[in-house]
């Protein structure tokens, strides 16, 4: 396979790759800040970009949106399609919301300071040790750069050590792992109250650009198998967006004031009675199946059970939250939230609920005829990059990664690494990862459009050709 290489000098302020349909290389545009473009060429392995004779600068988003904008909806047709969304989703929504004051100061949406940061906290004990072990761990060397969750794990297996030898300090680091958690809550709960309480013009247009994308991938007809949205984000944004958008989401979680996390997964979906009509119920459109991966910062474990607290859209406190009655005195701990990749007792619930997670997002992609469309997802999780990788090996799958940027490159490594370029779809770069321009310009219709096909086939019907009788009256001898 040729190597994804990024060009000399390549800025993805103003570059963009873009690979759809059967292009045999992932094809280089530049941006002249106007909304017109130039592409540069390709990039085969070890050279640098083969530039056109003539560079045809007379590309603009409606050029581009004649070769993304079907391929992406012959895509999201298929028979199964899966939805994987990282922290690029929050990071372009809070941007958007942002006041207009702030908005001037050209704040880069990937480093936003309305977005909870993943960036390493300071532990008052032990910090030297976790610091220094993260920095060789499998899952900081897929990263790049060790983030929080990796001083989480860290400090979890170092406190399992520390109780094992019976050592006075795992009381100090249990409190220290728990202050950290609850700071990473309040991080999570202030990107949601930015959100909401921006300015009204604005925090309309950022709901509303949610409420389109989220329309575009969850408008499929109720004959075909639900969409499944996956997400490695611990806000609730997804959720909020899918009340505004009226679409239900199916989890594993069972219940109405506290509902409780089941390890039973049955087919539940919903149906409703046309009129006139009994014994045929049919599925309800706008329902999709929807799984957290690394948990929820409205997820505790209650005892033995992980139950799912009513938090307000918009709050800033949690600790109200987790001592309501009802709950146990051990869960009124922030080292009770159940956000990945947090501990509990012992091995077979330190696993629980997060293994039951992955096998539904292990089941719902590596199936024949499935399309899974990444976007936000900057590929730094090893443990879901494999699985999508055997997805791959399936030769009916498709892999669709919509990104802001790839300054890391973890993005191209994977495309790399993956090696089956002919089921890889890539949309990289501001001009099409940035969300708004990307709902706006290049998604399919967020919404189920009987009419526009109907329309079409008249059409064809009346002016696009004639019917095999039609020829025959015309030319009844068969002459040519």
């Amino acid at each position: 396979m040729e190597k994804l290489i990024l060009p000399v000098g390549f800025l993805w302020e103003t570059d963009f790759i873009l690979k759809v349909q059967d292009n045999p290389y992932p094809r280089f545009f530049r941006s002249d800040g106007a909304g017109h473009f130039t592409e540069m060429g390709t990039v085969p392995a070890d050279t640098v970009p083969v530039s056109k004779d003539k560079p045809d600068k007379n590309i603009d988003s409606t050029v581009l949106r004649k070769e993304i904008e079907p391929w992406l909806t012959a895509l999201f047709q298929s028979e199964h399609l899966s939805l994987l969304l990282g922290t690029g989703l929050t990071a372009g929504i809070a941007h958007i919301a942002q006041p207009e004051v702030e908005k001037t100061e050209n704040i880069d949406a990937s480093k936003d300071s309305k977005t909870a940061g993943m960036d390493c906290v300071k532990f008052a004990i032990y910090n030297d040790e976790i610091n220094d072990f993260i920095k060789t761990s499998p899952e900081a060397k897929v990263r790049g750069t060790p983030n929080i969750e990796d001083q989480i794990r860290t400090a979890n297996e170092l406190l399992k050590g520390l109780r094992i030898l019976h050592d006075s300090k795992a009381d100090t680091l249990q409190k220290e792992l728990a202050r950290v958690l609850n700071e990473f809550a309040e991080k999570l709960l202030t990107t949601e109250n930015k959100i909401v309480t921006g300015l009204e013009v604005d925090r309309d247009e950022a709901f509303g650009i949610l409420v389109n994308f989220l329309m575009s991938f969850a408008s499929r007809m109720g004959n075909r198998d639900r969409l499944n949205i996956f997400t490695t984000n611990y806000d609730r944004l997804i959720e909020a967006g899918s009340e505004l958008a009226g679409i239900r989401l199916i989890d594993r979680f069972v219940g109405n004031l506290t509902p409780v996390f089941r390890s039973s997964r049955l087919d539940v979906d919903m149906h409703y009675n046309p009129p006139g009509i009994r014994g045929e119920p049919r599925y309800l459109e706008g329902v999709c199946r929807f799984t957290k991966l690394h948990g929820s910062v409205n997820w505790i474990q209650n005892g033995d059970e992980i139950r799912r607290v009513g938090i307000p859209f918009g709050v800033t406190d949690i600790k109200p939250f987790l001592n309501a009655p009802g709950l146990t005195a051990t869960s009124a701990d922030a080292f009770k939230l159940m956000i990945y990749p947090n501990e509990a007792k012992d091995r077979e619930t330190a696993m629980y609920p997060y293994v039951e997670l992955f096998r539904d997002f292990a089941a719902a992609v590596c199936r024949p005829n499935n399309t899974l469309v990444c976007y936000g997802y900057s590929f730094g999780d090893d443990h879901i990059n494999r699985v999508i990788q055997d997805m791959l090996t399936i030769p009916s799958t498709h892999l669709v990664i919509i990104a802001f940027d790839d300054k890391p490159q973890r993005i191209i490594r994977a495309y790399n690494q993956f090696n089956r370029p002919s089921q890889m779809t890539l949309l990289l770069g501001h001009e099409l990862g940035d969300i708004e321009k990307l709902t706006e310009n290049y998604l399919p219709k967020s919404a189920i459009d009987k009419a526009s096909s109907r329309l079409h086939e008249i059409l064809r019907q009346r002016y696009g050709g004639s019917s095999d009788d039609d020829n025959k009256e015309k030319n009844p001898g068969g002459e040519k």
